[in-house]
């Protein structure tokens, strides 16, 4: 367990205050002389009294100013011993000396000693002296925790992390697949080691690199690269790290992090999410943030104010550069703007290679055919895809990571987990028609991409799944390319009411809809591929940001919407009558496929195509072979 400061202090201040109470209650009051000269038993007063006439009192011992009294006394019921007991005087009995004095008894008077005075004051000081130390240690503790009491002084200070030699642990041979970034900042290091090569021939060091790409190609471990590649100071922080609530402290936090980078300087300053602090100004509908503009100017200012920041080359890190101040992005500020997009097939293998290092693959395992079948993966996704088939691996305890679990890893990255397979019922042969017309359509046409698999294992929201691959890294895609990918999507909902009829179709087909209206209405409105003609009718940009695009969007007449409309119907009812033709001349095929499936449950692409083969002629598709 781990010790903890603040537990110990909270269990000892109620215990240091019950046993301070305790402490001056046991030693308030009572002299130290008593200690010693203490008697079991006592006596009051009067019969104290009755044996002083008696003459049966031999001694008195008076303490606390006569108010106590120790008397030896023989007690005739004791066999006449000398019994010692213990009386409490009254403070009115100035007779009693005399009388003690007449019946010829010795007595003595003790002085009261001070030791309980002592004894209260150094209570009195321990106390506190204990409170104020363990409350100067808890104060201590907490003023290193964020936002703790001794942060107020430096709230306006900048919170970047700083390394003096940023030891990563990174090297660029450690970042695949994005050769044309690498090459980019490769020179950004060269800048920092080797100046004077640019120099000498007039060239001048860029102020900024904005690395730009989706989710997880890898800006973050490029910026890691170039810290452990170039050796010099290294300063990191994450764009929302500059905004808080106040006005004014983002812009102070930013002063404070370029002094630091000047006193470091030539050094590198990594922004990561820059769109957190960089968005345009005076976008939101009523206007913008009064705190994230001010930190936004004073960042344009430091970047390319009337003091140059030589020496400081600034990293920058986004998937949203739509939204960036252009006052930002203009040469002077960020000089360079490098594209991390996802990998090609070559980038694919070249990542897959590095994180196959530590893994324990079988022979049997191709790199190769995992990056052909794993197109739009970043390099994110590629090192999941390979711990995943790690952890299956693991779990179904084997040594090595086999085809298999690939496929079962890319499955489950794309798809979902695994659920429990349907039992044999209505149900389960519907889905199995669904999922055969998709299969069926996408094998039969031309300009379809190649079906890998069909199934009917569940995973995720889907209750059967089929896979199709690219031919090839599709940057562009034509028009017929477009009609078979909407044919396809549309196979399910065509099998269903060719095998079943229109009043049993059911709402399985619900995605494959939204996907096929949506690419027939981009098709129409984006691509120009209708009768409309080579227009774009509406923008790429699929939301409003924050009202910038509120009164600026593309408009056109209600004439021209009906059109819209009408032509997107008839591209996708085209596309369902072709999809319900290829049903039904192929009945007996899709049949057979059907018993199949619901058999094994998985039929691999090179099974499906030999079985339609046997009814049909298939036509042959590109096979994408990468150049390595």
């Amino acid at each position: 367990m781990k010790f903890s400061w603040r537990v110990l202090l909270l269990w000892t201040f109620p215990a240091l205050v019950i046993g301070f109470f305790f402490w001056q209650g046991a030693f308030a009051g009572a002299p130290a002389d008593m200690s010693k000269n203490t008697a079991n038993t006592r006596m009051t007063y009067g019969r104290f009294l009755e044996y002083l006439d008696a003459d049966r009192v031999t001694s008195v011992d008076l303490y606390e100013g006569g108010r106590t009294a120790i008397v030896e006394a023989i007690d005739p019921e004791l066999d006449n011993r000398v019994q010692r007991v213990r009386v409490d005087l009254p403070t009115s009995a100035p007779e009693l000396i005399n009388k003690l004095k007449e019946k010829q008894v010795s007595f003595d008077a003790h002085p009261v000693r001070n030791d309980g005075a002592i004894w209260g004051l150094l209570g009195n000081l321990i106390f506190p002296i204990l409170l104020i130390t363990g409350l100067f240690f808890l104060f201590r503790r907490s003023s290193n925790l964020p936002g703790g009491p001794g942060q107020a002084m430096n709230f306006g200070k900048s919170r970047a992390r700083f390394q003096m030699e940023a030891k990563t642990g990174i090297k660029f041979d450690d970042v695949a697949g994005i050769e044309e970034a690498k090459e980019e900042l490769q020179e950004v290091v060269t800048f920092l080691k080797q100046p004077e090569k640019f120099t000498a021939v007039g060239a001048r060091i860029p102020k900024g690199v904005l690395l730009v790409g989706p989710p997880g190609t890898g800006k973050t471990l490029l910026a890691k690269a170039i810290a452990g590649e170039a050796g010099v100071p290294f300063f990191s922080i994450s764009g929302s790290e500059f905004v808080e609530m106040f006005v004014g402290v983002g812009a102070s936090r930013v002063r404070d992090l370029f002094k630091k980078a000047k006193d470091n300087a030539p050094c590198i300053i990594f922004i990561d999410e820059i769109d957190a602090v960089g968005r345009q100004r005076g976008a939101g509908i009523g206007g913008g943030n009064d705190e994230r503009e001010q930190t936004l100017n004073q960042l344009l200012t430091e970047m390319d104010g009337f003091e140059g920041n030589t020496g400081i080359i600034i990293i920058a890190a986004t998937n949203r550069p739509d939204v960036l101040d252009a006052a930002l992005l203009r040469p002077g500020r960020f000089d360079r703007q490098v594209i991390v997009d996802a990998p090609d097939i070559k980038g694919r293998l070249e990542i897959l290679k590095v994180h196959a290092r530590n893994k324990k693959l079988d022979k049997s395992v191709s790199l190769d055919a995992i990056a052909r079948r794993t197109p739009g993966f970043t390099g994110a996704d590629l090192a999941n895809l390979l711990n995943e088939a790690a952890i299956l691996t693991a779990r179904r305890r084997k040594e090595g990571i086999t085809l298999t679990e690939i496929d079962d890893a890319v499955d489950r990255v794309v798809a979902g987990m695994e659920g429990t397979p349907l039992v044999d019922s209505k149900s389960k042969r519907l889905i199995a028609y669904h999922e055969v017309g998709h299969a069926l359509v996408g094998t039969l046409l031309k300009d379809h991409d190649q079906m890998q698999k069909v199934t009917l294992i569940p995973r995720g929201q889907a209750q059967g799944l089929t896979w199709f691959l690219p031919s090839d890294e599709q940057g562009l895609i034509s028009r017929s390319q477009l009609k078979a990918r909407i044919t396809g999507a549309l196979g399910g909902r065509a099998a269903e009411d060719v095998i079943f009829g229109s009043a049993e179709v059911t709402t399985g087909a619900g995605n494959d809809l939204q996907q096929v209206t949506n690419m027939a209405r981009q098709m129409v409105t984006r691509f120009g591929m209708s009768d409309l003609g080579p227009l774009s009718l509406e923008s790429q940009m699929g939301e409003v940001f924050l009202g910038r695009d509120w009164m600026t969007r593309s408009e056109y007449s209600e004439a021209i919407a009906a059109r819209i409309d009408a032509q997107v119907r008839t591209i996708v009812e085209e596309c369902y009558q072709k999809a319900k033709q290829i049903m039904r001349e192929h009945r007996s095929a899709m049949d057979r496929l059907v018993d199949l499936l619901i058999e094994k449950e998985t039929i691999d692409g090179n099974e499906f195509r030999q079985i339609v083969a046997e009814y049909t002629d298939v036509p042959e598709k590109p096979q994408y072979v990468p150049t390595l």
